[in-house]
This record gives C-alpha cells, sequence and structure tokens, in this order.
C-alpha cells in the first residue's frame, strides 16, 4: 500500500526526499542562491543531479569562489503548468564545494553536463544537500478540503 500524500497549510502536497531528487532531475535550470558582498545574489544555472548533489559548470568567478569557501547557499528549481494550474517547488541547502579536476573528468564522462554560456575556464561546482524540500500543487479536484 503506498504512502499517504502530506500537506501543508496552504493545501500544498509536500514532497518526500526522493521524489524531490526526482523533479530536480527533471529540470533544465535551476536558481541558484548565494550571498555577494552581504546581500542575497541569485543566478541561474543550467545542472545535473548526482546521487543525492547537484553539480553544474562555472567559470571562475562569484559562483566559483563561492565554492572556494564552501558558503552556504539555496538552490530551487521548478516546474509550472499555467494553463491547468499545476506546478512544483523543489529547494536545496547545503555547501558549496569545487569538484577535483580528476573526478570533473569523470563527471564529465558521465553526466550530460554542457554549459550554455561560453566559459573560458570552465570548473564544476558541486552543492552537497544537507536539506531538501518540495511542495507540488494538486489538481483541483485532489486537494484536501479543510
Amino acid at each position: 500500500m503506498g504512502a499517504t500524500a502530506r500537506f501543508d497549510q496552504s493545501g500544498l502536497e509536500i514532497l518526500d526526499e526522493w521524489e524531490c531528487l526526482g523533479l530536480l532531475g527533471s529540470a533544465p535550470v535551476g536558481r541558484l542562491v548565494f550571498t555577494l558582498g552581504g546581500m542575497p545574489a541569485v543566478r541561474l544555472v543550467n545542472f545535473c543531479v548526482d546521487g543525492d548533489t547537484v553539480v553544474f559548470i562555472s567559470d571562475e568567478g562569484e559562483k566559483f569562489r563561492a565554492a572556494e569557501r564552501g558558503d552556504v547557499v539555496a538552490f530551487e528549481a521548478d516546474d509550472i503548468d499555467l494553463d491547468r494550474h499545476l506546478g512544483w517547488t523543489v529547494t536545496a541547502v547545503g555547501h558549496l564545494s569545487v569538484v577535483s579536476p580528476d573526478e570533473a573528468a569523470a563527471l564529465k564522462r558521465t553526466l550530460p553536463l554542457h554549459t550554455w554560456a561560453p566559459l573560458r575556464n570552465q570548473r564544476l561546482i558541486r552543492l552537497g544537500t544537507e536539506s531538501l524540500t518540495g511542495r507540488r500543487l494538486q489538481p483541483w479536484a485532489q486537494r484536501p478540503t479543510s
């Protein structure tokens, strides 16, 4: 027998970690949220899910420096169907790290990692997920009533 769906006070379905990872893996683009000069910064990145981590390519700029420092960041991806009023959102929180050159070479052979921007010095960055949360907006007929 399947697990019973759980809902928050707004009627959004609460997703478990495995469902969050699956949905993250289906999204082509996500948002990296980090601190830049003491202020929040948000950057779009295309990425891949590797186990329970998020991996993306960066140049040696602000995202790379955040990874070198091991900053705690948030990463968010979502999908929305405007016509049917359906969608989901997943947020991962954890520490960034720079992937070693040897591991980066292996990951580039096994993951469909591609950068959309013309980066001169491509470096791989990993987000180790320490917290993973997600919500899904259900079809009207399946939404809980109070």
